[in-house]
């Protein structure tokens, strides 16, 4: 039962039985973030000295850590573009060396290497606008914020698996 003017996917979930567009747009409309992120998190202290952050990055294998104050409020995100940097200094092309990139090298502490300000979600945003917004501003994973306290993590990764498994339901 393919349809000609539908899309190439519409054609294709019609031949493997899977929900059409536009049935999986709405159910992806009532999924809230907070039934997929990550909440069990490994997060860093603004005080962490280098050498702990430096030990984290080698024994999980996460792409990013959220910068945490006492409190559990939200300061910053360490990824691994800023331990490759911090620790190829010496390495990376004349190009790349920058003020930012000059403060970092010398930093102490995780508040001294962060990236203060990242960008946050709430925890009852919606599925399809946290997708949105992952494309559109080309971002792989965010902090969930509620109320400046970190609450979870969701990646592209958790994304795609939950639309992946609305998709698979009949």
């Amino acid at each position: 039962m393919a349809s000609i003017s539908g899309s190439g996917y519409q054609v294709q979930a019609e031949k493997n039985g899977s929900k059409d567009q536009a049935s999986l747009q709405e159910d992806c409309l009532t999924v809230c973030i907070s039934t997929i992120m990550s909440t069990d998190l490994i997060t860093l202290v603004e005080s962490d000295p280098m050498e702990r952050i430096l030990e984290i990055f080698d024994q999980y294998h996460h792409h990013t850590y959220p910068v945490v104050s006492a409190d559990n409020e939200l300061l910053g995100i360490i990824d691994q573009n800023i331990i490759l940097q911090i620790l190829l200094v010496s390495r990376m092309p004349r190009v790349h060396h920058t003020h930012l990139m000059a403060v970092r090298s010398i930093g102490e502490d995780a508040r001294g290497v962060m990236i203060p300000h990242p960008v946050t979600i709430s925890s009852d945003m919606g599925l399809c606008n946290a997708a949105e917004l992952m494309v559109k501003h080309r971002i792989d994973r965010f902090c969930v914020v509620d109320d400046t306290k970190l609450v979870g993590m969701i990646s592209k990764h958790d994304i795609i698996k939950e639309i992946y498994r609305i998709r698979s339901i009949d």
